[in-house]
């Protein structure tokens, strides 16, 4: 039985996955080595992400807790999600956690949403064109040109941004997982 991400129903389903953290930093770590891992190499990061400390200075109690929990609860829900093959030892992504990437707009701490920015940027362009065509705003220094090739640049500039800032903030990207 093949996952079909795309439909409602499965949605709830993928959010539910990924609502988790050791799921997402399990997901994470499995993109960034791009091949087979051990469950104990990632027990050790994920305990690591999540104490924020360096994998060397992971106790063995540390890593046992999670070591277990990965074994015993994350890595079947996703095998059972078919987001992994997990064989008690290792753990591959298979092809259904590549389309993951679309449920995680990860947002900065510091950054608005972009949904809100181009609203933002939708509302200041129609006013900028209303006033173009009810002749308040002035053409003398811009044309009417130069300012619809300004909005025009305003909203190129930003989905640039948008698809750069989007590609860096997925999982398996960064060095630690968002």
């Amino acid at each position: 039985m093949a996952t079909q991400i795309g439909g409602n129903s499965n949605q709830g389903k993928i959010f539910d996955l990924l609502s988790n953290h050791r799921r997402r930093y399990a997901i994470h770590y499995c993109k960034r080595e791009d091949e087979p891992v051990t469950l104990g190499d990632l027990a050790e990061h994920v305990a690591a992400w999540e104490l924020d400390k360096e994998v060397e200075e992971i106790t063995s109690a540390e890593r046992k807790r999670v070591y277990t929990s990965l074994q015993q609860t994350h890595l079947p829900t996703l095998e059972r999600a078919e987001m992994i093959e997990f064989d008690n030892r290792t753990i591959e992504l298979t092809d259904e956690a590549s389309e993951l990437d679309v449920y995680l707009d990860v947002v900065p701490a510091d950054s608005i949403p972009w949904g809100l920015y181009y609203l933002g940027l939708a509302i200041v362009s129609s006013v900028v064109m209303t006033g173009l065509w009810l002749e308040v705003v002035p053409t003398g220094a811009v044309s009417e040109l130069g300012w619809a090739t300004l909005v025009f640049a305003l909203f190129a500039v930003s989905a640039v941004v948008h698809v750069v800032q989007s590609r860096r903030m997925r999982l398996g990207e960064m060095e630690r997982p968002p």
